[in-house]
């Protein structure tokens, strides 16, 4: 098992790539806090990791509180002695260009997405250098590397996302602890079924990547399980693209995609 003896932190735990991560971490060994500000959900994320036999508890947190976030990472080392991995996965989304979008779903999106990391690391990296190091993965996006239209605030998310996760890693690596970051396509989460639920969404999304699918969370759960695995122990800095082959189209594949830029990337 790839992370057997670890404790790991796992947010927006509730559903999707959070829920699977959690689900995926627990069976390859770890000792998981699944969070997420919805704590009935998290509560079904423990319930189901117990289920296979895996070892979890819950935190209903807020990852954009610092307050929260100080209490996620205690409750790792209260319940587990302390913590090697953290998954900065929760994350969300409002299009909109600028003129549209209303100032306070740009505050929303940059605080659970791009506040949250640096909450992450600021109250884990003490933890984890105490035991000698540790390994910090983030859910960024491929909207992170190229500008979508209508979608100002969650480009610019992503794209910080990804920059944060390299200052990290030149920050703590003599401490031991890496740095990285995911950039999926589109993933079969709730919010990307409700914006494929238009008839023929789903089969243009599919169409437009070209491994031919849309994204499973598995997919990402099981990237984030080996970066923060001694599999991965010379990775650090890095934005590491899982998309299906999405981004490494051409742009002028992406202007034949006929789905709105939103749809084409995100988590």
């Amino acid at each position: 098992m790839l992370l057997e003896g670890k404790v790991a932190i796992v947010t927006g735990a509730g559903s999707g790539i959070g829920r699977a991560s959690a689900l995926r971490f627990a069976a390859e060994g770890a000792q998981v806090v699944a969070a997420d500000v919805r704590g009935p959900k998290v509560e079904e994320t423990v319930a189901m990791i117990e289920e296979q036999g895996g070892v979890a508890v819950p935190c209903a947190a807020d990852v954009a509180d610092a307050a929260d976030t100080e209490r996620m990472i205690a409750t790792a080392v209260d319940a587990f002695g302390g913590l090697d991995a953290l998954f900065n996965n929760a994350g969300t989304i409002r299009p909109g260009t600028a003129v549209k979008l209303p100032p306070e779903d740009w505050d929303l999106v940059m605080a659970v997405n791009v506040r949250s990391v640096f909450l992450g690391a600021k109250y884990a990296v003490p933890v984890m250098a105490d035991r000698g190091g540790g390994a910090i993965v983030s859910t960024a996006s491929v909207s992170g590397l190229a500008g979508d239209p209508a979608s100002v605030v969650y480009s610019a998310s992503k794209a910080a996302v990804i920059n944060l996760t390299r200052s990290l890693a030149i920050d703590h690596a003599r401490q031991q602890i890496r740095v990285n970051c995911i950039c999926p396509g589109a993933i079969d989460t709730p919010p990307v079924e409700r914006m494929l639920a238009p008839e023929g969404a789903r089969e243009r999304a599919a169409k437009a990547h070209p491994l031919g699918r849309i994204g499973r969370p598995d997919d990402i759960a099981a990237a984030a399980v080996w970066l923060c695995s001694d599999e991965a122990s010379w990775i650090t800095g890095q934005a590491l693209v899982v998309d299906g082959g999405l981004s490494a189209q051409s742009h002028l594949t992406g202007m034949a995609d006929p789905r709105p830029a939103h749809l084409r990337s995100g988590t």
